[in-house]
C-alpha cells in the first residue's frame, strides 16, 4: 500500500481555513512566525507509513497567502512528524524562499555532519524531538543518552532543540536541562492543560529554566491546551507567567495548518489578534514578534 494512501491508523485531519482574514492587530515591520508545517503535495512527497494522521495538501503557496494576511514578514517550518526524518518537503520549500524562511529538521542520531552542514546552509537552525508521540515511553522520562550527544554536535552551529513535550510531566525540568550543550524550545505555551495552572510544578520548573536564559517558549496552539472557546481566556495567565520569567526567550506562532485539530478550525485573523491580550504592551509584542525570532533562528 502507498505511504500517501489514508489508513485506519492514520486518519484524515481537517483542513485549515484557506480564506483567512485580516486580524485586528497592525504586525509590526519583520515580525516572525516560527511554527509552520509545509504539507504535501502528496502525490510529490511521500508521507511516512508510521504517520498517525493524514492531512490535506496545505502547501507553500498557500501558507505564504495566510502569511501576507496577516502581514507577517518572516516564517520558520517546523518538520511535522508525518515525514519522519524526511525533511525533503520542508528544505524545498525553504530553497523556494531563502530569505524568508528558516527551519527546524527532524533527524536520526546518525546523520552525518556534512548532512547537518547542507542543511545549515539552507537556514535549518534546529532540530525537533517529539517526545508526545513516542510507544513505550514511560511518562516524565527523556532520552537524555541520545539527546546529549546530538545537541554537542549541533551546538557548534548555534542551533536548538525543540521539543514536543508536556511541561507537566517534567517537574524537575530546570534541573534536567541545566547544562545541557544548547537551548531548549517548547511550544503551545508549555503544552499542559490550563486546567492545571500556573503553579503546576513542570510549568514553575519551565518558568525557572528560562529564568536562566536556557529555554524559550512559543505563543502557539492554544486550542491544544484550552478549556475554553475562542478567544481562550483561560490561556492568558500563562502567556503573562512566560513574558513574566524572561521576556526574552517568547516568541509566537501560527500552528497553521492546525493539524489534528479537535474542535471547530480557528481562522488565523482570529489567533493572530490573540497577541492583543497574550502581550498587551506594544513594545513588548515587537520584541516577541521581531527581535527575539530574529536571534534564535539567526535572521
Amino acid at each position: 500500500m502507498s505511504v500517501n494512501t489514508p489508513t485506519a491508523a492514520a486518519p484524515l485531519c481537517a483542513a485549515p481555513d484557506f480564506k483567512p482574514q485580516a486580524p485586528k492587530l497592525k504586525m509590526p515591520a519583520l515580525a516572525c512566525d516560527t511554527h509552520a508545517h509545509v504539507l504535501g503535495p502528496a502525490a510529490q512527497y511521500d508521507y511516512s507509513s508510521a504517520r498517525v494522521y493524514t492531512p490535506p495538501d496545505c502547501v507553500a503557496k498557500d501558507y505564504r497567502h495566510m502569511l501576507d494576511t496577516l502581514g507577517v514578514t518572516r516564517a520558520v517550518l517546523i518538520q511535522p512528524s508525518v515525514y519522519g526524518t524526511d525533511n525533503t518537503a520542508m528544505l524545498d520549500a525553504m530553497k523556494a524562499d531563502p530569505q524568508r524562511l528558516r527551519g527546524v529538521a527532524v533527524v536520526d542520531p546518525s546523520i552525518s555532519d556534512a548532512e547537518l552542514k547542507v542543511m545549515h546552509a539552507l537556514g535549518v537552525r534546529g532540530v525537533r524531538v517529539n517526545i508526545v508521540d513516542v510507544k513505550d515511553r514511560k511518562p516524565g522520562s527523556l532520552p537524555m543518552d541520545m539527546l546529549r550527544p546530538l545537541a554537542a554536535r549541533i551546538a557548534p552551529m548555534g542551533w536548538h532543540v525543540e521539543f514536543l513535550m508536556h511541561a507537566d510531566e517534567f517537574p524537575d525540568l530546570d534541573r534536567s536541562f541545566a547544562d545541557f550543550p544548547v537551548p531548549i524550545v517548547l511550544g503551545h505555551l508549555g503544552y499542559m492543560k490550563t486546567s492545571l495552572g500556573i503553579d503546576a510544578p513542570g510549568f514553575k520548573a519551565l518558568l525557572r529554566l528560562m529564568q536562566a536564559g536556557k529555554a524559550w517558549v512559543k505563543l502557539t496552539g492554544p486550542y491544544r491546551i484550552s478549556g475554553q472557546p475562542m478567544p481562550h481566556a483561560d490561556t492568558v495567565p500563562f502567556a503573562h507567567a512566560l513574558l513574566k520569567a524572561n521576556a526574552e526567550r517568547v516568541i509566537w506562532g501560527t500552528d497553521w495548518p492546525h493539524v489534528m485539530m479537535k474542535g471547530a478550525m480557528p481562522n488565523d485573523g482570529d489567533l493572530c489578534d490573540l497577541l492583543l491580550q497574550w502581550v498587551p504592551d506594544e513594545k513588548q509584542r515587537e520584541q516577541v514578534l521581531v527581535s527575539n525570532p530574529a536571534r534564535l533562528y539567526a535572521f
